[in-house]
Parts: C-alpha cells; sequence; structure tokens
C-alpha cells in the first residue's frame, strides 16, 4: 500500500506522523512511502532525510491525498481534506470524532475506514500504539520546566553563602502517565513532590518516585472505566476531592493539574477561592485546559495571573517537543498499522480488540456506538 505523509495544517502543529527513521520499516514490509514536500520542518526533518530513507516527496497536498491508500496524521483531519482523498482509503490518527462531525460524515461520503487512536483500548498489549499516553509523557514532562520558568524561585535545596534555599512545593494532581511524569521530573529538578489521586493503587506508584501521596476520605465510588479511563464522579465525590487539594495549597508553590475524563468535561479541582489560598508567586499549570481545565480561572491557550498566582493554560504541549513526539507518535502508529495489517491480503479483523476499538468510519458508517450517540445528540 502506497502511505501518505501529509503537512499538519493546524496553527502551532509542529510534529509529523512519520519520521525518516520509520520510513524502513514500512518499505521492508513492501509498502511505499510518500511525504508531502516540507512535512517535516517543523520536527527538523528534511526531505532529503525522507528520500534517504526511502520515501518519495510529494509537492502538495491535493497529490498526496489523491495517490495515498494510508493517511497518517497527528491532527485530526478536515473536512475538506478528507474530500481530497481517495475513496476507500484509510485513515490512522488523532481524529477527536466526538466533536468533528463535519470530517466524519465526509469520511462516510468517501467510504473512508478511519482508526482513531484515542480510542484505542487501554490494554497492556496495546501500549505500544497508544498515543495518549506517549504524548502525555511528554505534556507532563514540559508542565514542570514551563512552571519552573515562570515561578519566582528555584526547585533544589542549596547551602549558599548568603544561607540555605528550602526546595520549592510541586503538587501533582492526577497520576497517571502525564502526573506520574511530571513527578519524575519535578524529583530531578530537586523539588520536594506530593501527589494526589482519588486512586488508592497508585500510591505505590507515587512512593516510587519520591514523592508524597496525599490521601482522603471519599466515598466508596469506581473511578476508572473498564477501558482504564477516568470515570466522571458525583458531586459528593468533587467536593471530598477538593477539600483534600485545598489543605495542602497553603503550602505548595506548584501546582500541576491532568486530571482529565475521556468524552466529558475535566473536573473542575481547584476554585477560585482555592486559588486564593495559594501563596503569591506561586504556578498552576492546567494540562486539562483543553476539556476546560481543572482550574476554574484557567484559559484556553492563555497564561494569565490572578490572585497573584500565574496560572498557564498551554495547549499541545506535545508539539514543544516535536523531535520526541513525531518520534514516539510514528512508532504508534508503525505498532497500530502491523497490528491491524496482520494479514498478507491487508483485510481487516474487526474481531480484533484494538482494530475494532479504533476503527470509527467503514464502509460509509460510523462504527463505534460512544461517537453515534454523539452525533445523533445522545448522551455521552
Amino acid at each position: 500500500m502506497k502511505i501518505g505523509i501529509p503537512i499538519e495544517t493546524v496553527s502551532g502543529e509542529t510534529r509529523v506522523a512519520m519520521v525518516p527513521g520509520m520510513v524502513t520499516a514500512f518499505t521492508r514490509l513492501e509498502h511505499e512511502v510518500i511525504v508531502q514536500k516540507n512535512a517535516g520542518a517543523g520536527s527538523y526533518f528534511s526531505d532529503a532525510e525522507f528520500e534517504k530513507s526511502g520515501a518519495s516527496i510529494v509537492e502538495n497536498a491535493q497529490a498526496l491525498f489523491a495517490a495515498a491508500d494510508v493517511v497518517f496524521k497527528v491532527q485530526p483531519p478536515s473536512a475538506e481534506e478528507v474530500k481530497m482523498m481517495k475513496d476507500g482509503a484509510i485513515y490512522m490518527g488523532y481524529l477527536a470524532p466526538l466533536n468533528n462531525h463535519d470530517t466524519l460524515n465526509a469520511m462516510n461520503e468517501k467510504k473512508i475506514t478511519s482508526f482513531a487512536t484515542e480510542f484505542i483500548p487501554r490494554i497492556s498489549r496495546a501500549q505500544s500504539m497508544d498515543t495518549l499516553s506517549s504524548m502525555a509523557t511528554l505534556a507532563g514532562y514540559k508542565a514542570v520546566l514551563i512552571s519552573a520558568n515562570h515561578l519566582g524561585k528555584i526547585f533544589p535545596l542549596l547551602m549558599t553563602a548568603a544561607g540555605s534555599i528550602p526546595p520549592a512545593t510541586t503538587f501533582v494532581l492526577g497520576a497517571g502517565v502525564a502526573g506520574l511524569q511530571a513527578i519524575a521530573t519535578a524529583k530531578r529538578l530537586g523539588s520536594r513532590v506530593e501527589a494526589f489521586d482519588p486512586r488508592p493503587a497508585v500510591e505505590e506508584q507515587v512512593k516510587s518516585l519520591g514523592a508524597t501521596f496525599v490521601h482522603m476520605e471519599v466515598p466508596e465510588e469506581n473511578v476508572e472505566t473498564t477501558g482504564g479511563y477516568a470515570k466522571q464522579q458525583s458531586d459528593a465525590f468533587l467536593i471530598a476531592e477538593q477539600k483534600a487539594i485545598g489543605a495542602r495549597l497553603p503550602k505548595v508553590d506548584i501546582i500541576i493539574t491532568t486530571a482529565a475524563i475521556f468524552g466529558k468535561k475535566a473536573p473542575i479541582l481547584i476554585t477560585e477561592d482555592m486559588v486564593k489560598m495559594m501563596r503569591p508567586g506561586s504556578v498552576i499549570v492546567d494540562l486539562a485546559i483543553e476539556g476546560g481545565g481543572n482550574c476554574q480561572l484557567s484559559e484556553l491557550g492563555k497564561t494569565v495571573v490572578k490572585h497573584g498566582v500565574t496560572i498557564v493554560g498551554t495547549v499541545n504541549l506535545p508539539a514543544k517537543l516535536p523531535i520526541n513526539g513525531s518520534g514516539m507518535f510514528s512508532k504508534n502508529l508503525l505498532n497500530l498499522f502491523k497490528n491491524i495489517f496482520q494479514k498478507e491480503d491487508n483485510s481487516l479483523d474487526f474481531e480484533e480488540e484494538v482494530t475494532a476499538g479504533a476503527c470509527i468510519t467503514h464502509a460509509g458508517e460510523v462504527q463505534n456506538e460512544l461517537v453515534k450517540k454523539s452525533m445523533t445528540g445522545g448522551n455521552l
């Protein structure tokens, strides 16, 4: 098959869906790779590097989409991009199908089979295909560096001729992939680190990284879906979370929030009154901002100062680390591709768990029940 790699057109996106080092993995499988001219420029990969690896360079998006049997992208394609694709083509990458209904309708019109990496099941054997986790690793790392940039003090304990400087205290909300990486990064920089998560099972992971786990008394509720994603909680549960978090706020310098709920608005873990409890000069980096934010005062894509606290609502942090972001993303797509196309004739097996879970459109219809509900206005 001919695999196409277009330029990412979303503002601020610097990653590319395949790096030159991955091209040979596809050509060894007797597939052809075509890359739009300058597609790798934002990630510092030249056209010459792609050609040296065995890819062909295509001048423009229209020519690429018209030729590609399979399209890899980082950001979801627009409806206009889909209309340039071949009838019956295959798409792999982020898709945001709960919101991009125009794109899905365009895919159905062209009978495009699409696989959304956000919908890959959270199972052990699919970890190597999980773009959400790999990109969360980068986001957690970068969030700590951003917080250090805004904080008016240093992270580590220092003994100087002018006296001792105590370490900064970092408080991480959520001990998923991004949260654990934030903990590890803050510890490397010498910060004292505390972490909160409503799942008692992650306490051991938090402590293994040298952080203190903050406990809470909560109503008995299931905090995870069967797919391994965080589950929306009751108001009583949220109030208990806010109480546990609020008790720590006067003593922390940095908060990294990572609490997201798949397909839902992010929970508000830090209210305006809670921000007022923090020390002047403190910093909040809200990694859940694209889902509405965990801090009531966060603003999408902006850094604001409220009540003396700097609140960072930065988006798409992996794009700020495009070399690693592109490399990890393309490796995820390679593993997903090899999992889906296991047969010699490249036919699809919708009985296989990852293929079935990630498939959004096929044969002119939406296949995923959650996405169907979103398109008909049903409750998710």
